[in-house]
């Protein structure tokens, strides 16, 4: 599928509709027009991070060690972006990352995000702290692809549950995310005293949960503080191993993505427990303050796998370059988090669609100007350390 970037660009030139031209096109503008949309509380949730954000810093600063370095004289007319994971082919290397509580954002919450990624043909990953239940999201979704991404609860039941009701709403992977089995020190919300989850917000996979209904006293409708911290202490799950892996490994048929390894090790370890895919991400710096940005943690995981699975890349992209970076790196494709959550804020569904619309298009005049003409051409001979040039 060639991705008619230059008529996205010439559109934007030609625009008459003075709407349409109020829209930012810059994803720091699209966050400066969210913070001045939102109350310091719900902005700060969602741009914020762990202890001193030493690691967003760290994020973004991992792109700014790596140049491109573009062949000339190329014949780059047929353009693709389109890759493939495991067995399915996307237009492009986006998905789209799993954000929960949409609904501090936005009054649609995930449906405005997910019925955007459903018109755009991108993977759209629902978090499990997703206002709105899964089954919903699916019904938005129809026929377009979309996984499921889980926090692995205590309760080995609630799990399974959550597993099967994945299954039969059309999820067609699961994103087990390991990387916060605890609530990281995130300074803004303590200072904000926030956690929305408190109000019943980010909790319609639980509260329609039968095996998690079944374990309160009383039904979430008639106390929602108490099935709030039962669902919170699931989220705690501080005992979760490799072996808790190979429980969900055996309960569902579903490709696995894990999401959170950051070491090489890990990687092999991951990959001995049998799951289907990799994900580079450190949580978008939400979680332990002072780690390894996910663009420098990338090579040595993908060195590790030894092309077993594939790998995806998440946290600290905001460029079409970065993109492409990572991808000559040896990400298979990346997921994009905090932009279109900036998106929904301001616009809601045409505003998370206008964020990916313009990333793909940003991306496709990198891959060409950099002298390609298919992501599957992208390797490290593409990128050079800033310290070697």
């Amino acid at each position: 599928m060639t991705l008619q970037s230059e008529d996205i660009q010439m559109g934007i030139y030609q625009c008459e509709n003075e709407g349409e031209k109020l829209l930012p096109v810059s994803i720091e503008e699209w966050e400066k027009r969210a913070k001045q949309m939102l109350a310091a509380a719900p902005f700060g949730y969602v741009h914020g991070g762990a202890g001193a954000g030493d690691t967003i810093r760290a994020n973004r600063e991992a792109f700014y060690k790596y140049r491109l370095r573009p062949r000339v004289c190329c014949d780059i007319s047929g353009r693709d972006l389109s890759t493939e994971l495991l067995g399915h082919k996307l237009p492009a290397p986006i998905l789209f990352a799993p954000i929960g509580v949409n609904s501090i954002l936005h009054p649609e919450a995930e449906s405005a995000p997910a019925k955007a990624a459903a018109a755009l043909r991108v993977p759209y990953i629902l978090s499990n702290v997703s206002t709105v239940p899964m089954e919903q999201i699916a019904e938005a979704m129809g026929h377009a692809v979309r996984w499921f991404q889980l926090y692995p609860p205590k309760n080995r039941e609630l799990t399974e549950s959550f597993l099967q009701r994945a299954e039969r709403a059309g999820y067609s992977a699961i994103v087990v995310t390991i990387d916060s089995t605890l609530l990281g020190w995130r300074e803004t919300d303590l200072q904000h005293a926030y956690l929305p989850f408190l109000k019943g917000e980010g909790m319609g996979n639980y509260f329609t949960d039968p095996v998690f209904r079944s374990g309160l006293q009383e039904p979430p409708e008639q106390n929602v503080h108490a099935a709030v911290l039962k669902a919170l202490d699931e989220g705690n799950n501080i005992r979760f191993t490799w072996k808790e892996l190979d429980f969900i490994r055996a309960k569902t048929k579903l490709p696995i993505w894990l999401k959170g390894v950051t070491h090489p090790d890990d990687a092999v370890l991951a990959i001995d427990h049998g799951v289907d895919g990799i994900i580079v991400s450190n949580h978008g710096g939400r979680q332990l303050d002072g780690a390894i940005g996910t663009l420098e943690a990338l090579p040595s995981v993908v060195d590790a796998a030894c092309g077993k699975v594939p790998i995806l890349m998440d946290s600290g992209i905001r460029r079409g370059a970065d993109i492409i970076k990572a991808m000559a790196l040896g990400a298979s494709a990346v997921l994009i988090g905090r932009p279109y959550a900036y998106g929904l804020a301001v616009a809601g569904q045409a505003g998370v669609k206008r964020v990916i619309e313009h990333l793909i298009a940003e991306t496709e005049l990198q891959l060409a100007i950099s002298g390609k003409c298919s992501v599957k051409e992208l390797d490290r001979s593409l990128v050079v350390k800033a310290d070697e040039c």
